[in-house]
C-alpha cells in the first residue's frame, strides 16, 4: 500500500518505524504533506537569507522578519503544535514571498552560486491552495527524498535538533534575547540537508556543531528568563483548586504566562498553569501575582479527559496539543498563539510589538464554573541551576558524607505509552540515597510520588521546563569544577531520560556536545536512527535503551 505520509520524528512513531497512513499524534496525512513543504519552504528561504547575512544591505529584513520566520516555521513542524492546515500553507505563502523579497537583494552572480541546491528549491511558486496540496505529496519535499539510510537519518536528526533549537530561539526572542550565531548555523545546518556533495563524517560533525548551538540556544533562553523573571525559587505549587472560575494556560512560553498575569489582574478569576507551564510559579516576577493559584492536572497526554473538568478556558501558547474527541465539551473554549494551531480554535490577537489581547479569554472564564477537583495537595519545584548552587555547600557534604551516593538525571518528556510506567517504577525503586535531577514533564511520572529527602533534600529536584535541562547541565560542571575532577563522566551521575520529541533531540546533542557519555535513552531508541548512526552513538558516546527496572537496577548501581 502506497504511503499517504511518513513521519518518524517523534518516540510514538507507529511501530517505532514511521507513520504511513495517519500521525499517531492524531496528524492527518495532509497535515504531514503540507508540514513538510514547510520545511522544504524554509530551506528555499534560507538558501538566500545566508547570503543576504553577509551583506550590509537587508540587515532589517533579516531583524524584523526573516529570523522569526526561520525559528517559527520550523517551531510549527514539531510534533503536536499545529494541526491547522489552513495556517501551515499561509505560512508557506509567506516563505515563498520572502524567498523572492531576498532574492531582489542579490546580484546575478550570487543567485548564480547557488544553483548547486537546484532550481526547484529555489524557484517553485504556487498561490492556490489546492496546488499547495497536490505539491506536498511530491516525494522530493519529504524524508523520503534521501535514498542512502545513513545520510537520511544524518539529514533527519539534524533537522529534529534544528526544530527544537527553534523552539527555544523564539521563547528568548519573545524576551527580547537573540543571537545571530543561531541564526547563522540554522541556515548553514538547512542548506547541509539538501547538499548532496557531503559525506557521513561532514554530516556527522555537522550534527554535534548542533549540540553546540544547542548549549547556546539554551542558555540565551536561561539568561532571557532570569532577567525578566528573576531567578527560580524553591516553591511548593498547590494542585488542588479555589472556587473561582479560572483559565488554565499550557505550553511553554512563559511571556504568554506572564501577559495574561497582568491583563487578568483584579477580574475575578483564578491562572492555572498545565504541565509544562507548571515552572512559572517558581519565578519572583511571575509568583508574585496572587491570582497565579495552582497547576492543575499532569502532563500533556492526559489533557483530554483533565480539560474537560476544568470548565474554563484553555490557552495553549505552544506544542502538546491532542487532538480533542469530537463530543468534547471544552472544544469551544481553546486559544492558541505562537507556533501552535488547531482547526477551529481561535487565536489570540497580537499588535505589531508583540503584545497579545487575552480580553475574550477573559471574559469567557468570566461565565464559566471554577475548576473540577481531581487531586489535592503540594509539589515542590524550583531547582533551578542558581537555587541548586545555593545550596552547594550543603549537597556537597552530603555527597562526602555518603550521605548522596548518586544522582540520577530523569529529565526531558513523558509520554502514553504504557512503557512509560517504567520512568514510575523506577523511581520509586532507586536507592534511598539517590537524588533525581528532572526537568520536562518526565517529571510528572513521578514528582508526585513521596520520596522523601536526604538531609532536607528533597529526592526530586525539578529544575523547570524540558529547556532547563541546561540548568541540570551547569549543575554537573559545577559539582565537576567543586570536586576537582578532570571529565564531567566522572561524577556520580547515571543518566536516564525519557524522549517524545524534538526539543529532547536538542538537549540530547547539547548533552552529547558537552562530553556527557553513557546516557540511557527511552523508552525506545529514536526510529530515524540508522543501524551504522546508532553505532557511532554508541561506540562514540556509550548511547544505551532501557531494558526492565531489575535489570537497569543491577546495571546502574551494582557494578
Amino acid at each position: 500500500m502506497e504511503n499517504k505520509m511518513f513521519c518518524y520524528q517523534c518516540q510514538e512513531t507507529a511501530g517505532c518505524k514511521g507513520c504511513t497512513m495517519v500521525g499517531v499524534c492524531g496528524k492527518k496525512p495532509e497535515t504531514a504533506n503540507l508540514q513538510d513543504l514547510l520545511i522544504y519552504t524554509v530551506k528555499g528561504v534560507a538558501i538566500f537569507s545566508s547570503i543576504v547575512r553577509k551583506k550590509e544591505n537587508g540587515q532589517e529584513l533579516l531583524e524584523k522578519i526573516v529570523n522569526r520566520y526561520l525559528i517559527n516555521s520550523l517551531f510549527i513542524t514539531i510534533t503536536n503544535a499545529n494541526f491547522d492546515d489552513v495556517a501551515i500553507i499561509e505560512e508557506i505563502k509567506k516563505g515563498i514571498k520572502l524567498r523572492e523579497e531576498l532574492k531582489k537583494l542579490l546580484s546575478d552572480e550570487e543567485i548564480e552560486s547557488v544553483k548547486k541546491y537546484g532550481e526547484e528549491i529555489s524557484n517553485w511558486n504556487l498561490e492556490m491552495t489546492s496546488e499547495i496540496l497536490e505539491y506536498s505529496k511530491r516525494k522530493e519535499v519529504g524524508v523520503l527524498r534521501t535514498e542512502n539510510e545513513d545520510i537520511k537519518s544524518l539529514r533527519e536528526l539534524l533537522t529534529y535538533g534544528l526544530k527544537g533549537m527553534g523552539a527555544y530561539a523564539e521563547h528568548a526572542m519573545n524576551l527580547g534575547k537573540v543571537n545571530e550565531e543561531i541564526f547563522s548555523f540554522i541556515e548553514k545546518a538547512l542548506l547541509s540537508t539538501i547538499d548532496d556533495n557531503l559525506t557521513v563524517e561532514e554530516l556527522t560533525n555537522l550534527v554535534l556543531e548542533c549540540g553546540n548551538y544547542g548549549v547556546k540556544v539554551m542558555a540565551l533562553l536561561d539568561e532571557a528568563n532570569t532577567s525578566t523573571f528573576g531567578n527560580p525559587q524553591i516553591t511548593k505549587v498547590n494542585i488542588g483548586v479555589g472556587n473561582k472560575p479560572g483559565i488554565l494556560i499550557s505550553g511553554h512560553d512563559l511571556n504568554d504566562l506572564r501577559q495574561l498575569l497582568e491583563q487578568s489582574k483584579d477580574s475575578g478569576i483564578d491562572i492555572y498553569t498545565h504541565s509544562e507551564m507548571l515552572p512559572g510559579h517558581y519565578y519572583p516576577e511571575l509568583k508574585k501575582y496572587s491570582h497565579l493559584v495552582g497547576n492543575y492536572g499532569n502532563a500533556w497526554w492526559k489533557q483530554k479527559e483533565e480539560f474537560e473538568k476544568f470548565n474554563g478556558p484553555i490557552v495553549f501558547t505552544t506544542n502538546c496539543i491532542v487532538p480533542p474527541t469530537q463530543n468534547s465539551s471544552y472544544v469551544d473554549k481553546v486559544f492558541t498563539t505562537n507556533a501552535a494551531g488547531y482547526p477551529g480554535w481561535k487565536r489570540i490577537k497580537e499588535n505589531e510589538n508583540g503584545v497579545k489581547d487575552f480580553s475574550e479569554v477573559i471574559e469567557l472564564a468570566k461565565k464559566s464554573l471554577p475548576p473540577t477537583e481531581i487531586e489535592t495537595g503540594e509539589i515542590v519545584g524550583g531547582f533551578a541551576h542558581n537555587q541548586v548552587l545555593a545550596l552547594a555547600d550543603k549537597v556537597v557534604e552530603a555527597v562526602k558524607s555518603g550521605a548522596i551516593k548518586k544522582f540520577v538525571v530523569m529529565a526531558g518528556c513523558d509520554g502514553r505509552m504504557k512503557s512509560r510506567d517504567y520512568y514510575t517504577e523506577f523511581a520509586k525503586a532507586l536507592p534511598k540515597d539517590t537524588v533525581i535531577l528532572t526537568a520536562g514533564c518526565a517529571k510528572y511520572k513521578y514528582n508526585k510520588l513521596d520520596l522523601g529527602d536526604i538531609g532536607g533534600i528533597p529526592r526530586v529536584l525539578d529544575a523547570g521546563q524540558c529547556n532547563d535541562s541546561y540548568s541540570l547541565a551547569v549543575i554537573a560542571l559545577k559539582l565537576k569544577e567543586v570536586f576537582g575532577l578532570e571529565d564531567i563522566n566522572q561524577l556520580p551521575i547515571i543518566y536516564n531520560i525519557a524522549w517524545y520529541e524534538q526539543k529532547a533531540v536538542i538537549v540530547l546533542l547539547a548533552l552529547l556536545y558537552l562530553g556527557v557519555k553513557n546516557i540511557h535513552l527511552g523508552p525506545t531508541l529514536p526510529a530515524f536512527l540508522s543501524p551504522n548512526v546508532t553505532k557511532v552513538l554508541v561506540e562514540n558516546f556509550g548511547i544505551d535503551g532501557i531494558t526492565t527496572v531489575e535489570e537497569d537496577m543491577k546495571k546502574f548501581f551494582e557494578n
